[in-house]
């Protein structure tokens, strides 16, 4: 079919039209991705972490003791710590020598020479705050395996104190390791008497209580290290009523310096020896309380020296992974009483004065037996270590 000439210019005019309408075509290059830049590396801080650790020497319950704290009807020794208490109450670990035994009914109740102590004795000690309690001392077997097991019943029933010394059984002795961690910071302690008074221990249960043995506490102190931040060591040693630590006691010293030993803390000489600072062989060092005195006794010993006893302070610090002290020093205490062997009280010597000094029982036969003589001992004994003041106020910590 022929198309009309009319036709095939409509058809041209449509294509122009067409052509024209639409929008020209502009090619635009893709925009390149550019990465973000790296994300910089996260720079750890080391978190510095602190824990104070307060230790008292030998707290014992003598007859005169025995008799002031009991009522007719109950013990109570409560008071006798009240004007101690803030300082212990404010650490975060707080040791203390219990020098004896805690009995029961059945064993009875006595002072010296073979103690046993009312369990009353040991729960005024955890209300003031004390949460590790050596009792491995020279009086451990004062009442056979029946006292250790007395004992021991008593403090797994306070679940906040933990005791060092005695053991149930050699497998308990190698598996119950005394750490505490607290504030970051993990603190294992271990703790050595030199013997039980010349009563042995059963042949078969030499585990009841942990002996000065060279080869045994090696071992103990190197399998316990690697788990610990900071570890301790009470050591019941020396010579009683000996102001002054002794060749065995140096010789000990040595053996756990060799084997990274952080602190030593020593009682049984029921008076106050000086405070040394050892370097070990790894480089590190490791300061040694000797003797802390006694914290609190009725001795008879006619020398006042007995009634002053000493609180180490120490403050740890962590920072990453390396433990350090902070601070280390003494507080002296001091314990006093009354006439007939009354009113039985623990007092920091700086908050003691010389009225109390004045109306001491002992002061009766002993008129030199001042503040003042108690303050220039310990200055002779601690010199720049002392501590005059509460550590834990907000000023000081």
């Amino acid at each position: 079919m022929a198309i009309s000439k009319k036709a095939i210019l409509l058809l041209l005019s449509l294509i122009l039209f067409s052509c024209a309408s639409r929008a020209p075509v502009i090619e635009v290059e893709s925009p390149v991705e550019i990465p973000p830049p790296p994300t910089p590396p996260v720079i750890k801080v080391p978190e510095e972490s602190y824990l104070t650790i307060v230790a008292v020497g030998d707290n014992i319950i003598h007859d005169p003791i025995l008799r002031a704290s009991f009522d007719g009807k109950a013990y109570s020794f409560d008071s006798i710590y009240d004007n101690i208490r803030a300082y212990i109450k404010a650490a975060d670990i707080a040791f203390v020598n219990q020098e004896t035994v805690l009995g029961n009914g059945t064993i009875g109740y006595s002072g010296y020479p073979l103690f046993s102590t009312p369990r009353e004795a040991g729960a005024a000690l955890a209300a003031t705050g004390f949460n590790v309690v050596n009792q491995a001392t020279n009086h451990a077997m004062d009442k056979g395996e029946a006292g250790i097991l007395s004992t021991m019943d008593y403090w797994d029933s306070q679940g906040a104190v933990r005791y060092l010394g005695i053991h149930r059984s050699e497998e308990d002795r190698k598996s119950r390791h005394a750490i505490i961690s607290k504030n970051n910071i993990k603190v294992g302690f271990l703790a050595y008497t030199y013997g039980t008074n010349g009563i042995a221990l059963p042949k078969d249960k030499s585990y009841l209580v942990s002996l000065i043995e060279r080869e045994k506490m090696a071992a103990e102190i190197d399998a316990l290290r690697p788990l610990c931040d900071y570890l301790v060591v009470s050591m019941h040693w020396g010579e009683e009523y000996r102001m002054e630590y002794n060749e065995s006691q140096m010789r000990l010293a040595a053996l756990l310096a060799e084997h990274q030993v952080d602190l030593v803390i020593g009682h049984h000489p029921h008076v106050l020896e000086p405070f040394v600072i050892i370097s070990r062989p790894d480089g590190g060092s490791m300061p040694v309380f000797y003797s802390l005195g006694n914290f609190l006794s009725a001795h008879a010993r006619p020398f006042k020296e007995v009634l002053l006893g000493g609180l180490a302070y120490v403050k740890l610090k962590k920072n990453g992974e390396k433990t350090s002290v902070e601070e280390i020093g003494l507080i002296p205490v001091i314990t006093h009483y009354e006439a007939n062997h009354t009113g039985f009280s623990i007092y920091p010597l700086h908050d003691y004065s010389e009225e109390l000094a004045e109306k001491h029982w002992r002061r009766i036969n002993d008129r030199e037996m001042t503040k003042d003589y108690f303050d220039k001992k310990a200055e002779e004994l601690f010199g720049s270590v002392l501590i005059l003041k509460n550590p834990f106020t907000a000023e000081n910590y």
